[in-house]
């Protein structure tokens, strides 16, 4: 089972999102519903660690609180292979991802060796080059913050594949 925690993303603001679409040659826009923002990243375990992973989340009691996505931008630099709504990386969320990170470690899961950066992946690109990506996000630099109130994170499951879902949710935590 691959698994990973998130938020959900707003089908009112999962919308908004999507009128972001077209524009890259290369690039394989993500399912609407399939929207989130990744929290952790646990991989492929097998059932006694996913049991062990539910159990060390429903630990965590936090309040819900706020969400800004700040504008649109790409991962990858010179070799671009996503573009991205990016999520302000307010203490709240950073909190929430770094108790999740603590409580994995504690039972076995491997340290997650990338960065947080709290984002939407929006499509994924393959060979779109950094000048068409430049070219698009200054076409959609009118995206306005938006915000969403989180009121729970959940836990996902997903197919071995190229990524972009489809995603399962397997558990919810609620916040508050």
């Amino acid at each position: 089972m691959r698994l990973f925690t998130g938020l959900e993303i707003p089908s009112d603001l999962a919308l908004d999102l999507s009128m972001m679409r077209g524009g890259i040659s290369g690039a394989r826009w993500i399912d609407v519903e399939n929207y989130h923002i990744t929290l952790r990243f646990i991989g492929d375990i097998d059932d006694a660690t996913a049991c062990d992973v539910h159990s060390s989340l429903e630990q965590i009691r936090r309040r819900p609180f706020t969400v800004t996505l700040e504008g649109l931008s790409s991962f990858g630099g010179d070799k671009p292979r996503a573009i991205v709504a990016k999520a302000k990386p307010a203490s709240d969320l950073v909190e929430l991802q770094a108790q999740q990170e603590r409580l994995l470690r504690r039972i076995g899961i491997a340290p997650e060796p990338r960065k947080f950066t709290p984002h939407v992946t929006l499509a994924r690109l393959r060979a779109a080059s950094s000048a068409a990506v430049a070219d698009y996000l200054s076409v959609r630099g009118y995206f306005l913050s938006r915000r969403f109130e989180a009121q729970r994170f959940v836990l996902f499951s997903s197919r071995a594949s190229t990524g972009g879902g489809p995603y399962v949710i397997e558990a919810a935590y609620p916040l508050g």
